[in-house]
């Protein structure tokens, strides 16, 4: 690799092909009805949901908007997920692997409708998606998938026409999927969240959360009172624990090379060893390969330059990629059990509410959990709130003495997964519509009071971690722990926090405004990013 490849390896694709974003650093005290931590998928699409419902929104982005795993993704917007529904069906039963599918197609429905509500210019194009197979055991295991999402209302087929160069014994295919360029459109999640109801701040690091009427939120340069708080950075802050046991942290590679375009409208993953992540994608007038894999538990793995070389051969003498232009890893949140989490921060904590363990299908997975989080912040029970349930009982990750070891088991399909379990699920069906969301998804239910009812309950501290929990690799930074914050100071001068008289945002206009406390902690006029 030349040195001008070298250094365009440092960011991803994404990253590198969108413009730069200047939101300003929190400075002073403001409230707001829900503060969010977390500037990716999960955290941006539960900020907006909420300002669509008329609630006051500040979003909290500890380095800058889409820069974290949301912006080092292969822009999947799928609900087939390798072959996972055979694993759930038999770990949960067959009512939980239809919920986690209906969740995922939900999510991808959402992602459509948001890009054409709020004019995202961000390469959104409907494609299928295929786990394929080349040797025959991986044959049975998709055959076998194939035949149970069919079974579970999924957009699926078996086929053994499969659009590669190369060839396949067969696949499963889920049509009406997507793709999409992750760091634009995170981008316009916050464009169309900045405004009227809702402000965003970037290189605003969350130093603790303090739970009570109303949740503190503090940051090194001002603090945000808010009646809730949603955590959706990866391993959640202010955890004691409890998700680090749950979930494992899992390292991918991914290498992006310039060619000619990939036949079909149509992204791939296998189900051999090792697993191969294909997608092909155009990004301003260039077309590129993207090929992912060689993943790993944290800490442990190797050399990264082995990693990103494999993948390299691959793409070359498999897909007629040219040298990568870029290379990129990421680490993501693994659960034990293998579903998402998305509710209390931990048994009692009605207002802190957490969003974790995307097992690597973030943009879906992350999607459709910031839609149970804004259910429930809104007084409502989203149909897979039983699913994504965050307090549920969970078997902690197996403790490793050797953390250079490879883990398979965190990406691949269950070999012998056994029949899928009988009985019904601890969730039900909702009956009551959401009135305010966007894209089409289950009706979500009342359960409790109206976010406007609250008791006081006793303070509690919930300190962000050390930075020293999580291993860093030269030249990267772990998602939740994007760099220190900028010491410079906010681009632009004061202004004053939207008035409830500003132009409504879509839906309906907002039901409370943002407003400093104690004359301190005016928004920052900082430039607003291009579209």
């Amino acid at each position: 690799m030349g040195h001008a490849q070298e250094a365009q390896a440092a960011a991803s694709l994404w990253l590198a092909s969108a413009p730069a974003t200047g939101y300003p650093a929190l400075a002073g005290d403001v409230e707001a009805d829900v503060a969010v931590v977390g500037g990716g998928i999960a955290g941006l699409t539960a900020a907006l949901e909420l300002r669509r419902r008329g609630l006051a929104v500040v979003l909290l982005e500890a380095a800058r908007v889409g820069t974290g795993v949301s912006g080092n993704t292969t822009g999947k917007v799928t609900s087939l997920h390798r072959l996972a529904y055979t694993g759930l069906a038999a770990a949960h039963g067959l009512d939980a692997a239809r919920a986690y599918g209906e969740a995922n197609e939900a999510a991808i429905e959402h992602i459509a409708a948001t890009v054409q509500a709020e004019g995202i210019d961000c390469g959104f194009r409907r494609v299928a998606n295929y786990t394929w197979a080349e040797g025959e055991e991986a044959l049975a295991r998709v055959r076998a998938e194939a035949e149970l999402a069919q079974e579970l209302g999924l957009p699926a087929s078996y086929t053994t026409e499969v659009p590669l160069p190369f060839p396949a014994k067969g696949a499963v295919r889920f049509d009406r999927q997507a793709q999409v360029h992750a760091v634009r459109y995170l981008q316009g999640l916050a464009r169309a969240l900045d405004g009227a109801g809702g402000a965003v701040f970037e290189q605003s690091r969350v130093r603790a959360i303090r739970d009570g009427a109303p949740v503190l939120v503090e940051t090194e340069g001002g603090r945000v009172r808010a009646r809730d708080v949603v955590v959706a950075t990866n391993l959640p802050i202010g955890d004691h624990g409890r998700f680090a046991r749950l979930c494992r942290l899992h390292r991918s590679y991914v290498v992006a090379s310039p060619t000619a375009a990939l036949g079909g409208d149509a992204t791939f993953i296998s189900a051999d060893e090792p697993m191969r992540s294909i997608l092909g994608t155009r990004i301003d007038g260039t077309d590129y390969i993207l090929v992912g894999g060689e993943g790993h538990p944290v800490p442990g793995g190797g050399a990264p330059g082995e990693r990103f070389g494999r993948l390299a051969t691959y793409a070359r003498e498999r897909l007629g990629a040219g040298e990568p232009a870029y290379q990129w890893s990421t680490q993501d949140c693994m659960p034990s059990d293998g579903l998402p989490y998305a509710g209390p921060i931990a048994p009692g904590a009605r207002h802190i509410h957490v969003i974790t363990g995307l097992r690597k299908w973030g943009l879906t997975n992350g999607t459709a959990a910031a839609l149970v989080v804004a259910d429930a912040v809104s007084g409502l029970r989203s149909p897979w709130a039983g699913l994504f349930d965050s307090t549920r009982d969970a078997p902690p990750v197996p403790r490793r003495e050797d953390g250079a070891a490879e883990d398979r088991a965190a990406e691949a399909a269950p070999a012998a997964a056994g029949p899928p379990r009988q009985g019904r699920p601890s969730w039900g069906r909702a009956r009551a519509p959401s009135s305010t969301s966007t894209g089409s998804r289950p009706p979500s239910t009342q359960t409790r009071p109206g976010p406007s009812t609250r008791s006081p309950r006793p303070a509690h501290i919930w300190a962000a971690p050390s930075n020293s929990i999580l291993t860093r690799r030269p030249g990267t930074a772990p998602a939740t722990d994007p760099g220190s914050p900028s010491k410079d100071p906010p681009s632009g001068g004061p202004r004053p926090p939207p008035s409830d008289s500003a132009p409504s945002p879509k839906p309906g206009p907002p039901r409370g405004g943002l407003r400093s406390v104690g004359g301190h902690g005016q928004r920052a006029a900082g430039r607003r990013p291009e579209a």
